[in-house]
């Protein structure tokens, strides 16, 4: 029997636990997402008749934006200087959601690595807990924007650059094509759902999420991708469906917990300082 065979044999060994042992946090990720509700209480602003309120000043707020607003925005946008169009042709790029998504997904297959039995229980229980936080942020920036980027081209709005489209009132609804795809507008609902759901884990980085999503919505109108009224369709819809992904998470206390009074509060995670000192104790040789 040569040398190599048993280290060779070791090896394989080696990577067939550490397989069973990424199924087994794979299995743990899914069995939240089956874990029963803990809480049946009514989030307080699903409250029946201040979401009828609610909904019922949105509408009006964008149909009187879609008649009054959208046609003159367009005209000044097409008059807008080059040297703004280049500049909102650089931000706009970052209005998409996988540059959340992406990292995001990176670090949780990290986690999931390096989550082994051979680690201390406080540090399995910190990255338990950062996962959690991550596939929130995960699915509350991902679904709204996969939802809609198939409902949009269903809905059917001309884009405002869209040859012979006579106004902002145009559709063509149950079609799939993009020129007739501007309702709402997709980089403002990932905007606005990627600053509305690290808003709701981070209360100190709102206004700088929240700025960076206004931008982006603006990028929309001022390159003539989208009417002011899409954007704004995006923006709500972004927010709800963070809104609704919260919900779902703090209904089971993941994350966050649904109070009796019927608000959600964010549970406290673990801290940079705990963070730090759990990455050096994984990374260290």
């Amino acid at each position: 029997m040569s040398v190599g065979s048993p280290l060779k044999q070791a090896s394989m060994n080696g990577a067939v636990a550490r397989l069973r042992e990424l199924r087994a946090n794979l299995a743990w990720a899914f069995a939240l997402f089956a874990r029963a509700r803990k809480s049946a209480v009514t989030p307080i602003w699903r409250a029946r008749l201040r979401l009828a309120i609610a909904t019922a000043v949105g509408v009006a707020i964008i149909l009187v934006t879609m008649i009054v607003l959208d046609a003159p925005a367009v005209t000044a946008a097409q008059r807008a200087p080059e040297w703004m169009i280049v500049m909102f042709e650089y931000v706009t790029v970052f209005g998409k959601s996988v540059w959340f998504l992406l990292p995001i997904l990176l670090a949780l297959a990290l986690i999931a690595c390096f989550s082994t039995k051979q680690i201390a229980r406080m540090t399995r229980g910190v990255l338990a807990a950062l996962a959690v936080r991550l596939g929130f942020l995960f699915f509350a920036i991902g679904l709204p924007g996969l939802v809609f980027t198939i409902a949009k081209r269903l809905v059917g709005r001309a884009r405002p650059f869209v040859e012979g489209s006579a106004g902002p009132l145009v559709y063509h609804p149950l079609g799939w094509n993009v020129e007739y795809s501007s309702l709402p507008s997709g980089h403002a609902v990932d905007a606005f759902a990627a600053a509305m759901a690290i808003g709701t884990l981070w209360p100190r980085a709102r206004p700088v999420m929240w700025t960076y999503a206004v931008i982006i919505a603006l990028s929309r109108v001022v390159l003539t991708a989208h009417f002011p009224s899409d954007v704004m369709v995006g923006a709500f819809v972004g927010v709800l469906g963070v809104l609704l992904v919260r919900d779902w998470y703090a209904a089971r206390r993941l994350g966050f917990v649904l109070g009796a009074d019927g608000r959600v509060r964010s549970l406290p995670g673990p801290s940079f300082t705990r963070l730090k000192r759990v990455a050096g104790q994984l990374i260290a040789p």
